[in-house]
């Protein structure tokens, strides 16, 4: 799976236009913000942002700054969970949930010592994450899948418990963000 085709499915789940007054993200075309469209450089109505700028902005923004594609060239099912989380949530937490996951997979510190869950993917997480992967193989992934999903239902699940006007949308994020793993 290349970046471009991580990128289309998430396309394809934040669909066109909103100006829902319950998201807290305001105005949105392709999920893109009007905060991060005008960050950008987009200045022009959010209804008529053509998909093509929504595309840049996320590789730029939410896929090659994070670091998602270091580990995309490990792991393109790992990185497309962490890009789509990223999305969602916020890269910083996509990788301090990463970070978090593969701390708590080390067995104590057998495998690899623990990582500062920072938020920042670097040297340290790249290298514990191609061990982990060396070491657990296919069913190390769907591990760290799964944590991955777990962790992001938690967080939605929370934020429709403090901010009730995120009830709206907890079906939709666990229809199409939350996925499970199987062999």
């Amino acid at each position: 799976m290349t970046p471009e085709d991580i990128i289309e499915k998430t396309l394809g789940n934040e669909g066109g236009y909103s100006n829902n007054p319950a998201d807290s993200g305001g105005e949105t075309i392709w999920g893109i913000t009007l905060a991060t469209a005008r960050a950008n450089g987009y200045s022009g109505p959010m209804r008529s942002m053509p998909r093509a700028s929504a595309v840049a902005i996320y590789k730029k923004e939410f896929f090659v700054k994070p670091g998602f594609d270091a580990v995309c060239m490990m792991n393109d099912r790992i990185a497309a969970e962490l890009y789509d989380s990223g999305v969602n949530c916020g890269p910083k937490t996509a990788i301090i949930w990463l970070q978090t996951a593969l701390n708590v997979l080390n067995r104590n510190g057998q495998d690899y010592p623990d990582i500062t869950a920072d938020g920042d993917i670097g040297p340290r997480t790249l290298s514990t994450l191609k061990t982990f992967l060396r070491l657990r193989k296919l069913e190390g992934e769907i591990v760290l899948l799964k944590i991955l999903n777990t962790l992001q239902g938690a967080h939605y699940i929370e934020l429709a418990q403090r901010r009730e006007k995120d009830e709206a949308f907890i079906f939709g994020w666990f229809r199409n963000r939350v996925e499970l793993v199987f062999r």
